[in-house]
């Protein structure tokens, strides 16, 4: 089964029963020392897109919000070393939704979704992302550039995910302050159905339901 390992803020691994290294929205944290065959980029912002942090494999393929939102009304689907990706919505005052996307990911039997810099989407409203059937979510929550943590306690709702996992809780403004890594009293105050808390540098299994 897929393991996910946070780093911090909005960055985590993903790796998978074959040994295929996925990273979403690199920046910060450790664990970038396994080569990666997939890298995925939210939006372009420079705390979600250091894709040099990492050794690449001869085969890596770097996927970005570009690539499968090319235009304002196309979100597309690719796959990449077994991973099945399609974009969905992103999108906040901070954060254009032409220029962000939210991924859906299914690998090693379940389906991730990395929302990225997110606030409440149509996607989220009219009920698409619950029809998917996603067993893990990743859910912003810092308040300043993105959602608070209730908007984002009401958005995993809507999502409907078997697992919500609140990320991405403090601004970033210095790298080098490990307090901006994560909020542990704004991970607790989030609330949704399945809410799975993990710290930097914690590793969960993404189990498949029984």
């Amino acid at each position: 089964m897929a393991k996910m390992l946070y780093q911090g803020h909005g960055s985590y691994r993903l790796t998978l029963d074959d040994g295929t290294v996925v990273y979403v929205d690199p920046f910060i944290g450790d664990g970038y020392d396994l080569a990666a065959n997939l890298i995925l980029v939210t939006h372009e912002h420079f705390d979600h897109n250091q894709v040099n942090k990492m050794p690449h494999a001869l085969d890596c393929e770097i996927i970005r919000a570009a690539d499968l939102h090319p235009l304002a009304d196309a979100y597309l689907s690719t796959t990449s070393h077994g991973v099945l990706i399609t974009a969905v919505q992103a999108c906040n005052k901070n954060h254009p939704i032409d220029k962000c996307v939210g991924f859906i990911l299914e690998l090693d039997g379940v389906t991730f979704y990395a929302s990225g810099d997110t606030s409440m989407t149509d996607d989220m409203r009219s009920g698409k992302l619950a029809a998917m059937g996603i067993d893990y979510a990743v859910f912003p929550g810092d308040g300043f550039y993105n959602m608070g943590i209730d908007e984002a306690s009401e958005c995993a709702k809507l999502v409907d995910a078997r697992h919500s996992i609140p990320v991405h809780l403090v601004p970033m403004d210095d790298p080098n302050d490990p307090s901006q890594l994560f909020d542990r009293n704004k991970a607790e105050s989030f609330k949704a159905p399945g809410r799975i808390i993990i710290e930097p540098g914690q590793t969960i299994e993404l189990t498949a339901e029984a």
